[in-house]
C-alpha cells in the first residue's frame, strides 16, 4: 500500500495534540519507510539518518508549552514603612475592649504608606457585640466612622483556634509579613499578662495570651520561640499587665529593636490605638524609637490609678547580666542578708508581689548596706537602668505607684523552679541570689 504525504499529515492532523506528541517518533518512522519504498514500513530497516532527513515543521506539531505553563513575572508586593501587627487574643473577659480597640484603630485606618493588620479572636460567654461571632479573624484596618461594629475587609476566617499557642502567634506575624511587606514591623499583643510566669494553677499567673476556651497561654520561653520562629520585629508592644520585665525582655530582646510595656496592671481599655494610627498618618517615615515613645505618650493621658508604660532599648540588654552580676557578687559577700530583706519588703511591688521594680529594689540596698563595693556596683547598675535601658517612660500623674520602668523577679518565701526555664538565669546567678536571700 503506497501512502502520500498529505495522508500522513491529513491522518496526523485527526489525533489529538496529546497522543500526537507521544506517538511522534512512530509516525515519523512511518513517513521515511513509505517515501522511501512501495511497500510497507519496517521499522526495523530505519537508521539515525533516515530521522535527520524529515522536516518536523512540515507535520505542523505546535510544540510549544500550554499557555498555563509559562512563567510569568511576579509584579512585587508594594513594600511600605510600616506593617502594624495587633494580635488582639481576647478570649477571656476582655473581649468588649478587644472589639472596641479594633474600632478605635478604624478611627484611622491604614494609609498608603503603612498597614495595620489584625488577628481578633473571640469565644462564647463574654460579649454578644458585633454579630456575637467565634473563633479569629484577620483584618486589614480601613478607616470607618460606626464605633460599635467592625467596617474593615476581612482577610481570613479561623473557626476554631488557640490563640495561647505560640505557633499559631508566629504563622499570624509571618503570614503578614508575607502578605504585607515593609521597611519596619510592630507587633501588638492585646491580652491579660503577668510577667514570665507560666505557672497555669493560678489564672493570674499564666503568662501572656490567655485563652479560656483552650486553657492556655504562651509563656515568656515561649515568646522566644515566635521571634526565632517569624524573625525580627522593630517594636514589640505588649498591651498587657505586668510585662515589662527584666526576665521578658531579655527573652526578647536579641530580635527586637525596642519593647513597650507595663510594670504594673494596664487598664482594660489598653493603648490608645487612634494616638499612635495618627502619629503615623503624620509621618509615615517615624523611627523605630519614636512610635514606641508614641505609644507611651498617647496611653498616659486615659485616666488611671496605677497605669505605668516604658520603652526599653533592646541593644543594651547584653549589657545588663555583667552588671548584674557585679552587683549581687558584691552583695553575698557581705555580712547584711537582713539588711537585703528589709530593703526587698520596702521595694516598690505590683499585682503579683514576686514582681520588684529593679532600680528601687537596688536603691533600697544601698541606704541599707554600708559596703563600698556594694554601693559602686549599685549605682552603676542603677545609672545604667536609668539612664540607658530605659529610653523612655510615662506615667500618670495621679499614680500612687511610681515606676522606673521595669521589675525583676524577687519573691520572699519560694522559688518557683520553671524560672529556671529562661535565659537570664542561664546568663546570669540572679537565680542564686534570689535563693540566697529568700525568707
Amino acid at each position: 500500500m503506497n501512502l502520500s504525504l498529505n495522508t500522513v499529515i491529513k491522518n496526523l492532523k485527526i489525533i489529538s495534540k496529546k497522543v500526537l506528541l507521544a506517538l511522534m517518533v512512530f509516525h515519523v518512522f512511518s513517513f521515511v519507510a513509505f517515501a522511501q519504498s512501495d511497500f510497507n514500513f519496517d521499522l526495523d530497516a530505519l537508521n539515525r539518518e533516515d530521522l535527520r532527513q524529515v522536516d518536523l515543521s512540515e507535520l505542523e506539531i505546535n510544540l510549544a508549552p500550554e499557555p498555563e505553563l509559562i512563567n510569568k513575572p511576579v509584579e512585587p508586593l508594594p513594600v511600605k514603612e510600616w506593617t502594624i501587627m495587633v494580635y488582639m487574643s481576647v478570649k477571656s473577659n476582655l473581649e468588649r475592649f478587644g472589639l472596641r480597640d479594633v474600632n478605635e484603630m478604624e478611627k484611622v485606618g491604614s494609609g498608603d504608606k503603612y498597614n495595620v493588620i489584625v488577628e481578633l479572636g473571640r469565644m462564647e460567654g463574654y460579649s454578644s457585640l458585633d454579630g456575637d461571632w467565634t473563633g479569629a479573624r484577620r483584618y486589614y484596618i480601613e478607616k470607618d466612622r460606626n464605633p460599635f461594629i467592625i467596617k474593615s475587609p476581612m482577610l481570613m476566617t479561623i473557626p476554631k483556634v488557640n490563640m495561647g499557642d505560640w505557633r499559631h502567634l508566629a504563622d499570624f506575624v509571618k503570614w503578614t509579613k508575607a502578605k504585607y511587606p515593609a521597611k519596619r514591623y510592630m507587633l501588638i499583643i492585646g491580652s491579660h499578662g503577668s510577667g514570665w510566669r507560666k505557672d497555669n494553677s493560678v489564672v493570674a499567673n499564666k503568662g501572656i495570651s490567655y485563652d479560656d476556651e483552650t486553657d492556655n497561654n504562651i509563656d515568656t520561653p515561649q515568646l522566644g520561640k515566635v521571634i526565632d520562629e517569624a524573625g525580627k520585629i522593630d517594636v514589640y508592644a505588649f498591651d498587657s499587665c505586668l510585662m515589662q520585665m527584666v526576665e521578658v525582655a531579655y527573652e526578647i530582646g536579641d530580635s527586637v529593636d525596642y519593647i513597650v510595656g507595663s510594670e504594673g496592671i494596664a487598664p482594660s481599655s489598653g493603648y490608645s490605638f487612634d494616638g499612635i494610627l495618627n502619629a503615623l498618618r503624620l509621618n509615615p517615615e517615624i523611627s523605630s524609637l519614636e512610635l514606641s515613645k508614641e505609644v507611651v505618650d498617647s496611653y498616659m493621658p486615659k485616666i488611671n490609678l496605677r497605669k505605668t508604660l516604658s520603652v526599653i532599648d533592646a541593644k543594651y540588654l547584653q549589657r545588663l547580666p555583667e552588671l548584674t552580676n557585679n552587683f549581687v557578687k558584691a552583695i553575698m559577700k557581705t555580712e547584711n542578708r537582713e539588711k537585703i530583706i528589709k530593703a526587698r519588703k520596702k521595694t516598690r511591688k505590683y499585682k503579683i508581689s514576686d514582681n520588684k521594680d529593679f532600680y528601687d529594689f537596688i536603691e533600697k540596698v544601698l541606704k541599707r548596706v554600708p559596703d563600698e563595693t556594694v554601693k559602686i556596683r549599685g549605682k552603676a547598675l542603677m545609672s545604667f537602668l536609668k539612664d540607658v535601658l530605659i529610653e523612655h517612660k510615662g506615667e500618670s500623674f495621679v499614680s500612687l505607684k511610681k515606676g522606673n520602668g521595669i521589675t525583676i523577679y524577687l519573691p520572699s518565701d519560694k522559688y518557683d523552679r520553671s524560672y529556671n526555664e529562661l535565659k537570664w538565669v542561664g546568663d546570669t546567678i540572679w537565680d542564686d541570689f534570689i535563693k540566697w536571700q529568700l525568707d
